[in-house]
């Protein structure tokens, strides 16, 4: 059950446990980051144009193929 829960993900996208909570944490960070630009962007439409849609590029490009 312990293996389930906490090492059959990580193993899958071929990471240790540790490694995959650096990794999420990391993710969830830029998300965050993502999330606050376009809250500024939507009061505010001149300002981070961009920065919220080039962030989730680059989270997604460095996602989709992984456990493939």
């Amino acid at each position: 059950m312990i293996s389930k829960v906490f090492l059959d993900h990580p193993n899958s996208v071929d990471e240790t446990y540790l490694e995959h909570a650096r990794f999420a944490a990391g993710f969830s960070f830029w998300l965050f980051v993502a999330a606050g630009a376009a809250v500024i962007h939507a009061v505010i439409p001149s300002a981070f144009e961009k920065t919220a849609s080039g962030i989730i590029a680059r989270l997604y490009a460095k996602t989709h193929n992984r456990g493939q």
